[in-house]
């Protein structure tokens, strides 16, 4: 958080603070090292142990469960990083913290050891819990409450974690399929890296941003000792009823890593004219379709909220996980494509990961900006840890629903994805008016169009 007359002084660039530009150029660097590394993981995993380029040799069933573990733990650990952001140090050195563990995690997990797997991994869990929610919150609080520009600045901000996640899936992706894996882990390591750099030379445009409440010197101290009122109770209430949709969400689109990873490499038909496409390049598509869909998705929303029609954070989040649960529809179809004949075409995954992306962009930025706006100041950081703890949650939900496929059988597991996330989001569209109440009109503090 940060007073009012620091966030006055701040300078500008395109209508927002240039600390949000800092801010998306460490988030940027920080997704290039986590979603090219978690590209190849699985398939690391799962590699031959007699290969050129040898992977660990387990089985697909034991490399879903770890994933699902990792992923998990991984947000998690938001909760812990959100708490000693809040009660010891801050969220700004909490990011830099944050993002020196990450670097070494990746440098360690480089090692061709086995101590070193699991070393890098734990600590890529340790850094992420500590970056990921406080730099969020960074975001938020570059914005007065009633800033209309917040949402908007939370689309930039999102963009640039997809640009990272699409940059790291085509080249972390290729140098570990086909040069080495650990060169794969290391080159993640170097991305992470770069956004600390950017980090550091931003922070003379982060003044006031992220700096520890309890100190006493700090104008929001006050806040930190003053009990909850009724309105911040149920405004809590709602966001944590509203991460129970964050784990459904994320419990189906997180088999992008898992299931659908695996269902790349082994059952697609990859060859594009003389060229095997890479399995992990898949994992680039649903950062592209953000990249180039994320104005029209946010377009198309300021333009539904001019007409007069709901346009609360809730409904985005409720009508995002519908379209995202029907992408699962296209997977079904290349299911039955290839107990048919064989293999399956590349199309459906593409598909599929359209619907995604265009569910995604109407849940997970809004979400992130719904966060900021309804957590009391003196617990900032924890709701939006555990906003990430849900999307954890999320992730081991879809570690299981992997490991299931190998009996219940691919069409039937991406036919009950279908239907459960349809349910469920007309279920929190049919429950909107009384939830909206409980938010005693945070919903309206903004504009809630994300253009």
């Amino acid at each position: 958080m940060s007073s009012n007359a620091s966030l006055d002084n701040q300078k500008q660039l395109f209508g927002h603070p240039i600390g949000l530009y800092v801010l998306f150029f460490t988030e940027m660097w920080e997704r290039f090292s986590y979603y090219g590394m978690r590209a190849i993981l699985v398939l690391y995993i799962t590699g031959k142990t007699l290969d050129s380029n040898p992977g660990l040799g387990w089985t697909s069933g034991e490399a879903l469960a770890l994933y699902g573990w990792y992923t998990m733990l991984v947000y998690v650990a938001s909760i812990p990083g959100g708490l000693i952001a809040d009660k010891l140090i801050g969220q700004r050195k909490a990011v830099l913290w944050g993002g020196l563990i990450l670097v070494l995690g990746h440098t360690v997990l480089a090692i061709q050891q086995d101590w070193a797997f699991y070393t890098g991994l734990g600590l890529i869990i340790a850094g992420v819990g500590l970056l990921k929610p406080n730099i969020s919150t960074m975001v938020g609080g570059l914005y007065k409450q009633g800033d209309e520009r917040r949402d908007k600045g939370f689309t930039i901000f999102y963009i640039g974690i997809n640009i990272g996640a699409f940059l790291s899936s085509l080249i972390v992706g290729y140098v570990g399929e086909n040069i080495g894996w650990h060169y794969g882990f290391g080159l993640a390591g170097i991305g992470m890296a770069l956004g600390m750099l950017v980090y550091l030379w931003g922070q003379k445009y982060l003044k006031g941003i992220g700096e520890f409440l309890g100190d006493a010197d700090n104008p929001d101290n006050a806040l930190m000792k003053k009990p909850l009122t009724k309105i911040e109770k149920d405004r809590m209430l709602v966001m944590f009823l509203s991460f129970l949709l964050i784990i459904v969400f994320w419990g189906a689109f997180e088999q992008a890593g898992g299931l659908m990873n695996l269902y790349a490499s082994e059952k697609t038909d990859r060859m594009l004219g003389g060229f095997e496409v890479p399995a992990s390049w898949f994992q680039s598509v649903n950062a592209f379709f953000i990249i180039t869909l994320g104005t029209a998705v946010a377009g198309f929303w300021y333009r539904w909220k001019l007409k007069g029609r709901e346009g609360s954070s809730l409904f985005k989040m409720a009508i995002g996980l519908i379209i995202m649960g029907f992408g699962f529809l296209f997977m079904r179809f290349a299911s039955q494509q290839y107990e048919a004949v064989g293999s399956s075409a590349m199309y459906w995954l593409v598909l599929a990961y359209l619907l995604h992306t265009i569910g995604e962009l109407c849940a997970s930025p809004v979400a992130l900006s719904f966060i900021t706006k309804l957590a009391p100041v003196k617990y900032g950081s924890f709701m939006m840890g555990a906003y990430f703890a849900a999307t954890g949650l999320g992730n081991k939900v879809a570690g299981l629903i992997g490991e299931s496929a190998e009996g219940a059988g691919e069409t039937a597991i991406f036919t009950g994805i279908v239907i459960f996330t349809v349910v469920i989001g007309l279920i929190v569209l049919a429950l909107l008016k009384p939830l909206k109440r409980l938010t005693h009109g945070a919903e309206d503090l903004v504009l809630e169009e994300t253009h």
